[in-house]
């Protein structure tokens, strides 16, 4: 702890957060380690992009639905056991998936359905827990050390996944990081005995914070940039994965992929945390956008690994830059909104809304691309017209004024720690 303390600073480091990180890091290494290799898993079986397409447009969808049910069931129990559901649900999606073996691709929507429920449960209640354990000073040191934790699973997971596929048989190596993730996870509802009871009272009102946006600007802002965010997410977050490994048919390559790319996402996280301060934020988020829109030069119309490999060092290095202001950015916006400590699930409800929105559109507009017209020249256009989602973030949030801190404020994690 003192270690912490020298590195980060004089700020205040509670028993709660510190057991919130780890089971954030949980989670992250346990997604690092078998959710790239899921569409691999998946695409090994079809070599169809239909199929992975569809399989994450079934996680985009069944995520929001399940928001809004877990926002619900927050406010009348436990938020604890709402992230034991997620987890739990988490747990089955990889259960299945080592069930099915190699039937998986058969059953795309319904373990697409799996993890969007999985993923909903667990990141309504991390963000609501958030929300309450993190104070104001703490808010940039919780996103950037998450995003540290994130990236350094980053570096562990992929790579250590795609050692374990190549060196086996690879159904028995497959099926062995599936297996862990489902022990990692069993870890984190453990490590989520330790958090302290939280329950919330009042009715679920959702519409009534969808409705506030004609009312508070920011939150219309706020809301607009997530589903921008969205917007490049749904596809990128599948295609380059994919990509990498038909440029080299490896996993251990791609795992190669993940960790240097998360290596520098590591250190960049590092100096975005320490050096970005609240003044300069826009223009972080800014100069963020414009690199990641600005990488697709490389891989639009030729791939090769080395093209992708430096996309990906570049996209390392933006992503960082981006959302570690943009996110705590969010969070002052809604801690400033109207009745936020009352409303601070319907809040987070809300902003995953639109988020999701941006994914599906993203995903739908692949999907008709590729039916229309032929995958190989219709995706190279597509791409750079979702691909600018990240950079329109800022001139959602340019106006964006806030006022001084309020004595409650809100504060959520980031769940974006694939860089796309």
């Amino acid at each position: 702890m003192k270690a912490l303390q020298k590195m980060i600073g004089n700020i205040e480091v509670t028993k709660d957060l510190m057991f919130l990180l780890i089971i954030g890091g949980l989670y992250a290494l346990s997604i690092a380690l078998s959710n790239t290799f899921v569409n691999v898993f998946l695409w090994k079986q079809s070599g169809e992009f239909i199929d992975i397409a569809i399989y994450n447009l079934s996680i985009v969808i069944f995520q929001p639905i399940t928001f809004i049910f877990a926002g619900r069931l927050a406010k009348r129990i436990d938020r604890v056991v709402v992230l034991r559901l997620g987890v739990i649900s988490l747990s089955i999606f990889y259960l299945t998936v080592l069930l099915l073996g190699a039937q998986a691709e058969q059953f795309l929507v319904l373990l697409g359905g799996l993890l969007g429920i999985g993923m909903g449960f667990y990141w309504l209640a991390f963000n609501v827990l958030t929300f309450e354990i993190t104070e104001p000073d703490t808010r940039d040191f919780f996103n950037g050390f998450l995003g540290l934790l994130t990236s350094f699973a980053g570096m562990v997971g992929p790579f250590l996944a795609g050692w374990i596929i190549t060196k086996m048989d690879k159904m028995i190596g497959y099926k062995t990081i599936f297996a862990i993730s489902l022990i990692l996870f069993f870890a984190a509802v453990i490590m989520s005995f330790m958090l302290n009871r939280r329950t919330a009272k009042g009715i679920f009102s959702f519409v009534r914070i969808i409705k506030e946006r004609k009312r508070n600007p920011n939150w219309n802002r706020i809301l607009y940039a997530h589903f921008f965010q969205g917007l490049r997410e749904g596809t990128f977050i599948f295609v380059i994965v994919v990509w990498v490994f038909i440029a080299t048919n490896s996993e251990l390559a791609l795992g190669t992929y993940g960790l240097i790319n998360s290596a520098v996402s590591f250190i960049a996280y590092y100096v975005a945390t320490r050096y970005i301060k609240a003044a300069q934020r826009k223009k972080a988020i800014l100069v963020g956008g414009i690199i990641l829109y600005a990488a697709l030069i490389l891989i639009v119309f030729e791939l090769t690994f080395a093209k992708l490999l430096t996309y990906g060092v570049i996209i390392s290095i933006a992503y960082p830059i981006l959302l570690v202001p943009y996110v705590s950015l969010t969070y002052d916006v809604i801690g400033r909104s109207w009745n936020a400590r009352e409303m601070r699930i319907e809040y987070i409800v809300v902003r995953e809304l639109y988020l999701n929105y941006g994914r599906i559109t993203s995903i739908v507009l692949f999907i008709l691309a590729i039916t229309l017209f032929d995958e190989q020249k219709s995706i190279p256009y597509l791409l750079p017209i979702i691909g600018i989602g990240h950079t329109l973030i800022y001139f959602c949030v340019r106006k964006i004024r806030l006022a001084p801190v309020p004595e409650e404020t809100v504060v959520l994690s980031n769940e974006n720690g694939s860089n796309v």
